[in-house]
């Protein structure tokens, strides 16, 4: 095992303070009082005395300036054998010395030594001395770990993560379903490669470029793609790294990172998360002086102030880009905004293609089929996707990953763990009749996405599932499509009512109901999609910042209101009696689709619409149509 100059200073220093204790406690005052200690055995001033007057002690050693005596006696107890023993001396005894030599008995006095002295000043010099050197070793070992104590006096300065030639292992063709993104940020990568590409037109590249998503999208993933594309110096910090308990640090750890890029520029500074350290100014009560507000000020300073950054390219990543301070955004800092959504069908194939290079896939798998399946994923999840379905395929024992691993990836994603199968009895029923009504309004009703699979297998919170698998990205709805959802998260309520009556329903249809309530009163407030007209009544709210949003408004009076709250009856009404009808309707079906997945738990969506179209005619849908 190897020890450092730092573990062997941390174990030694407890040590010293110890044998420094021990040494005065215990080893100087035996070293004082060695002269003293030759005679084990010790007797009283009365018997000696006693012995002095029956003229039985021979001779007698002074020690300690006379208070204490080591004397040879003749013991006549024990046949008369001379004992050597320790008398100790009163302070008052001055006719001792007299008695003596009226008696005839030798003695000697013998002074006191010095070598306790003498201890005790190394043992209150040596041990101090072991101590400093000890911390002076520990601190001078600390300085060079970040954070340490030898860095106390090195808080205002940059925390950047310096790179001269960043190796990240991550190139623009790591990076996939972002194409938009990566054109905007070769552009960044070419000028600093070849500037003479854009400076013999005239061509000036953006100071700074702020990449815009969601969270998961790929916006650190695409820094690290330009940082190993660039070959330049490359800088990297967090905003939160810019921000701390003492006043001035964060401007001072800004100053210092703009201090090293212009000795290294050209070069590219990355900062992550910079809603961090770049909200809007002016939000908090007694004029916002605070230390955050200073960071970014010096930050704006720097970006483009009098000096200029030359040379500089910023990039800086957020998921909030409502909170920023618009002095933040302007042309000059941030150029450019580049949006790194969530991807569509094209892109999530992208995607799924870069993260299934290293698994193991078997030849049925389909990744056209996956991110068909997979709408709203972001790139994140759809890594996750896939390795959690390389875990199951292992779990399994299996040597590649198939479909059905897939499927259950997905479900665990997008649902949870599955969870223990219900027994058979009323509550199963129950629950299969609320899934199947989902899913015969999806089915029957046209401008609704298709059924992919009913299933009673619990995951999560939810003890049944049905899932829709929508044609196409869908970037705008329709009325009609907005109705038809609402109608189908009302199916399952509908069933529990038709089927056991208004007494048993239960409380499954709690977060249908709050689904079904939210998208009818967008109908109403945002989409103007009810009596009221095309009006826009509700904006959605951001974040509320303390002093500057403190108390909302009502935008519209007490009497629309109240017709808000009517046409979100009216709507949530009438698609709910119209799922009640299907109900009555089509009783027969959904009594055996509903003996049918009580019996196999899980029916396949093709399967359902075959056994649908057996009793009722089931709408043509658009059907999804694969890339070439």
């Amino acid at each position: 095992m190897k020890f450092s100059w730092r573990t062997v200073v941390l174990w030694s220093l407890p040590a010293l303070v110890i044998g420094f204790f021990l040494w005065q406690g215990a080893f100087a005052p035996s070293v004082a009082n060695m002269g003293s200690n030759t005679a084990s055995t010790r007797m009283s001033y009365g018997r000696f005395l006693d012995y002095l007057q029956a003229d039985r002690v021979t001779s007698v050693d002074l020690y300690d300036g006379g208070r204490t005596a080591i004397v040879e006696a003749v013991d006549p107890e024990l046949d008369n054998r001379v004992q050597r023993l320790r008398v100790d001396l009163p302070a008052n005894s001055p006719d001792l010395v007299s008695r003596l030599r009226e008696a005839d008995i030798s003695f000697d006095t013998h002074p006191p030594r010095n070598e306790g002295a003498i201890w005790g000043v190394l043992g209150n010099l040596i041990f101090p001395i072991l101590l400093i050197v000890g911390l002076f070793f520990l601190f001078r070992r600390s300085s060079n770990v970040p954070g340490g104590p030898g860095q106390a006096m090195n808080f205002g300065k940059s925390k950047a993560r310096f790179s001269m030639e960043a190796k990240t292992g991550v190139l623009f063709d790591d990076v996939a379903g972002v194409d938009e993104a990566k054109e905007e940020l070769q552009e960044v990568v070419t000028f600093l490669k070849k500037p003479e590409r854009f400076t013999a037109v005239g061509a000036r590249i953006p100071k700074g470029v702020l990449l815009v998503g969601p969270p998961g999208t790929g916006k650190t993933l695409l820094a690290k793609a330009i940082a190993g594309e660039a070959g330049v110096p490359f800088f990297s910090i967090s905003g939160s790294e810019f921000v701390e308990m003492f006043v001035g640090v964060g401007a001072s750890r800004v100053r210092d990172l703009f201090k090293k890029a212009k000795e290294n520029a050209p070069c590219i500074i990355f900062i992550d998360e910079i809603d961090a350290v770049g909200r809007q100014r002016g939000a908090g009560i007694g004029g916002g002086n605070d230390e955050r507000e200073q960071t970014l000020n010096q930050l704006l300073t720097e970006m483009d102030g009098f000096e200029g950054n030359t040379g500089i390219i910023i990039i800086a990543a957020t998921n909030r880009p409502d909170v920023l301070d618009s002095a933040l955004l302007r042309p000059g800092r941030f150029d450019r905004q580049v949006g790194v959504d969530a991807p569509d069908i094209k892109g999530r194939l992208s995607i799924l293609e870069v993260h299934a290079r290293n698994k193991k896939l078997s030849n049925e798998v389909s990744l056209d089929a996956i991110a068909r399946r997979t709408p709203g994923f972001t790139g994140a999840d759809l890594a996750n996707l896939l390795n959690e379905a390389a875990i199951l395929t292992a779990r399994r024992r299996k040597e590649a990953i198939t479909m059905p691993e897939i499927d259950d990836a997905v479900d665990r994603v997008v649902a949870g763990m599955e969870g223990t199968p219900l027994i058979d009895g009323k509550s199963k029923r129950l629950i299969a009749y609320h899934e199947v009504g989902h899913a015969i309004v999806g089915t029957l009703v046209k401008d609704h996405d298709p059924v992919q699979k009913v299933t009673l297998i619990p995951r999560g919170q939810a003890r049944g599932l049905t899932w829709f698998m929508p044609s196409e990205d869908q970037g705008l709805i329709s009325r009609a499509q907005i109705l038809a959802r609402i109608t189908g998260a009302l199916g399952g309520r509908a069933a529990e009512k038709v089927i056991f009556g208004d007494a048993e329903v239960t409380t499954g249809a709690g977060n249908d109901l709050q689904q079904v309530t939210g998208m009818a009163r967008q109908m109403v407030t945002r989409y103007g999609m009810s009596d009221l007209g095309p009006m826009s009544l509700e904006t959605q709210q951001s974040e509320v910042f303390l002093g500057r949003d403190l108390m909302t408004r009502s935008e519209y009076s007490d009497e629309i209101a109240s017709r808000i709250d009517a046409q979100v009856r009216t709507i949530v009404e009438h698609c709910y009696e119209e799922a009640c009808h299907m109900m009555r309707d089509h009783r027969v079906v959904i009594d055996r689709l509903v003996d049918l997945l009580i019996e196999k738990e899980t029916i396949d969506g093709d399967e359902f619409r075959q056994i649908v179209a057996e009793y009722a005619e089931v709408p043509e849908k658009e059907r999804y149509v694969p890339m070439i």
